[in-house]
């Protein structure tokens, strides 16, 4: 099977490449210098040269603070490409994988897991153009898996726990939010997860919606507590503090925790702790000097 991965460069992309090296199937990864996928005709052209039966989509628009100034290129990332991804697939008879997030709902009132056909809530430019994203491929009628998955780190690009090992070395102390609670996710993990799905061949016969993350319930001072801790950083001071004393054009959910009784039950996959995971990931990265 011939598999086109988009946004290869991102965190899930490279995580995916890193996972396939002995895979039975052809992946080809392209990042937005081997295809643009704003552009429907350079997508039909490029999955009918390289007769493409499956896209795992894990590019897009993932800057939460820039989409709410950058409305535009945000809905075109993250809507309006996956439509003329889908519309590819579907013209070919194939199958689109698409990564979502849990910011669709916003934040749960009753502090409750939320699961795949809970009310839908965005708020936000992110939100909303990832939301439109999702209504683009049910409109297509494509065949595909959405999963839902929130607070993605991995050992490459930017994000949050690569950023707490280099400032936690930088500052003397560190001030976190408490009081945002969800669950990270190790994109290796989520990659691996993909990967065994196709790998089993299970795709036609369980479209639809699923949730990933890691296992297990935090905020965002105890991810970067337990990074600094697992990193051997003791000198910086990290404190607790509330989502107020940050000031942010962006609405983010309070407590954004996702269910995923409906992905460990059908596809039969355990999933990791997040405790467990983070400790692999930190000790790729300091193993591999890639912090």
């Amino acid at each position: 099977m011939n598999i086109l991965v988009t946004g290869a460069n991102g965190q899930l992309g490279s995580s995916i490449r890193s996972v396939v090296n002995n895979s039975a199937d052809n992946y080809i990864f392209t990042d937005i210098d081997q295809l643009d996928i704003t552009n429907q005709q350079d997508i039909e052209r490029f999955v009918d040269e390289n007769n493409v039966d499956l896209i795992i989509n894990c590019a897009g628009y993932t800057n939460v603070e820039s989409a709410e100034t950058d409305y535009s290129k945000a809905e075109m990332l993250n809507a309006t490409a996956v439509g003329f991804l889908a519309s590819s697939m579907k013209r070919r008879n194939g199958f689109l994988i698409h990564i979502s997030t849990d910011y669709v709902f916003g934040s749960s009132s009753d502090n409750t897991p939320r699961g795949e056909n809970d009310p839908k809530n965005a708020i936000g430019a992110y939100a909303v153009t990832k939301w439109h994203g999702e209504l683009q491929i049910l409109d297509s009628g494509v065949n595909h898996i959405i999963i839902r998955t929130a607070w993605l780190y991995s050992e490459y690009g930017h994000n949050f726990v690569k950023t707490m090992i280099r400032l936690t070395k930088q500052k003397p102390e560190l001030k976190v939010v408490f009081d945002q609670v969800g669950t990270p996710t190790y994109a290796h993990d989520l990659a691996q997860a993909i990967v065994k799905i196709i790998d089993n061949r299970q795709l036609h016969s369980f479209q639809g919606v699923y949730h990933y993350t890691n296992e297990g319930v935090c905020s965002w001072y105890d991810l970067a507590k337990l990074t600094a801790s697992y990193c051997g950083q003791t000198e910086c001071r990290i404190n607790p503090c509330h989502t107020a004393e940050f000031p942010s054009k962006v609405s983010r959910p309070a407590y954004s925790v996702l269910d995923k009784t409906k992905f460990k039950n059908t596809f039969d996959q355990t999933i990791p702790y997040w405790m467990d995971s983070l400790r692999e990931c930190i000790t790729n990265l300091t193993n591999n000097n890639m912090q």
